[in-house]
């Protein structure tokens, strides 16, 4: 009986669309759970933004709330959307939490210009460290 060859690009492919679907997985699931929480996780974040001396602002509910809508939001973001927004820091770290790389981005990009936001401080590093502070539970749940 012949002995099936399998070329090793086969196996590859197969192993790349493994690990890409294990992938989309754990990001739809971390979505998932951000909606789910997202009143408890925005008003941790909006907490650690202010003790980190991340952002300065004249209403933190605004701010709490508009973090919250963002996460709710987040699991019906078109993919080119959000691969568009989250582009700029994507190499930020390694095997970074998307959901961070996200409110990070939203947050350089969008929130800095929010009518209740005074500034932002720190650069893209910083504001990521705070940021999958919190969110680094969605992972490990």
């Amino acid at each position: 009986m012949a002995k099936a060859h399998i070329s090793s690009t086969r196996a590859t492919d197969k192993t790349i669309r493994a690990i890409d679907r294990k992938r989309e997985q754990e990001r739809r699931k971390m979505f998932h759970q951000a909606k789910d929480n997202a009143e408890p996780l925005a008003a941790k974040l909006v907490q650690r933004l202010l003790d980190r001396e991340i952002i300065e602002t004249s209403s933190i509910q605004r701010i709490r709330e508009n973090l919250e809508e963002q996460l709710k939001q987040l699991g019906y973001i078109d993919e080119f959307e959000l691969q568009m927004k989250v582009a700029p820091i994507r190499t930020i770290a390694q095997d970074p939490n998307i959901v961070s790389l996200y409110i990070t981005q939203y947050i350089v990009e969008d929130l800095i210009n929010h009518p209740d936001i005074q500034d932002v401080f720190g650069d893209d590093l910083d504001i990521y460290l705070a940021v999958d502070s919190v969110f680094r539970v969605l992972r490990s749940s």
